[in-house]
């Protein structure tokens, strides 16, 4: 007998099929949250907001920093941090005078969710150019689906487009401030470290904005087949960063830096910027090279 539709059928199937499509929608519930609970468990929270130096201040949370450079003509943002961040760095402008849409340029030293999982939601609340590494940003467009040499996260981001890509030696100006952009690959294949001057009590002062420079957790070294250069790629980054001007020293997490010390003594009333720190520069390259070196070495011996 040919079908006659839906009130042809018999009451019994008309139920199996009901339960079919129910079940269909209720794995379809499902399965975003089991996505997301792959993901790592995180919270953040707040820190200052304050001055650095200057007119750079800091926005961020605790563990990852964020960094308003303030100008004439609009400010630039440096980094966004956890898509979660995102509030949090809009309360913290707000809360040192400045405002969101006031924010012209997005920068970022490499494309982790820490730092850029943000960058979605702030492109909306301000309409920033974002500005990346021609090799990170494969990775903030697809949001962490693709370009990634460790293949894709379990932790992704909303995509989001790329306004200009920046290369070695390329330059972001606002406002009279400049910022020069350095290729300082391994972390990631488009590591940028950033350089700036700053005035500051009549003297002229070399800002360098580092990225992470160690090596990710789980990433071998030898033999990468995912990263085949990726020994000279630290060693060059090593390299420069070792020579690079460097009289204040920040970079993507304020545990590098000893951040909260430093914030600690200002709030202290203390008589110099902690944040001037020369040696402190030095050392955070001197030991992410020693670390590296020794887990080359390790895994040279290993592979023998």
């Amino acid at each position: 007998m040919p079908w006659n539709g839906w009130n042809s059928t018999s009451l019994p199937t008309r139920r199996i099929v009901w339960r079919l499509i129910l079940a269909v929608f209720a794995c379809l519930a499902i399965a975003p949250r089991t996505f997301l609970a792959q993901e790592p468990s995180r919270t953040v929270e707040a820190f200052g907001p304050f001055q650095i130096i200057g007119s750079i201040y800091y926005v961020g949370d605790t563990g990852n920093a964020v960094y308003l450079y303030t100008t004439s003509e609009g400010h630039i943002l440096f980094d966004s941090g956890y898509p979660e961040t995102a509030p949090i760095v809009r309360t913290s402008v707000e809360k040192l005078g400045f405002q969101m849409r006031d924010i012209k340029i997005m920068i970022n030293g490499h494309a982790h969710v820490d730092h850029v999982g943000g960058h979605a939601l702030v492109k909306e609340m301000t309409g920033a150019t974002i500005v990346a590494s021609e090799l990170d940003a494969p990775v903030i467009e697809s949001g962490a689906r693709r370009g990634d040499f460790r293949g894709p996260r379990a932790d992704p981001w909303a995509p989001v487009k790329v306004d200009r890509i920046i290369r070695d030696g390329d330059t972001v100006s606002l406002g009279g401030v400049t910022l020069t952009a350095h290729h300082t690959p391994g972390h990631t294949l488009g590591n940028l470290s950033w350089t700036t001057t700053i005035q500051d009590g009549g003297r002229t002062l070399n800002v360098t904005i580092m990225p992470s420079i160690g090596v990710n957790e789980g990433v071998r070294v030898v033999n990468n087949p995912n990263n085949p250069t990726i020994v000279e790629q630290y060693q060059k980054t090593f390299q420069f960063l070792k020579t690079v001007p460097c009289d204040v020293f920040l970079s993507p997490h304020g545990r590098h830096y000893g951040l909260e010390a430093k914030y600690a003594r200002i709030q202290a009333g203390a008589a110099q910027n902690p944040f001037i720190d020369p040696a402190g520069c030095r050392k955070y390259v001197v030991d992410a090279e020693a670390r590296f070196m020794k887990q080359l070495e390790e895994e040279r011996q290993a592979a023998r």
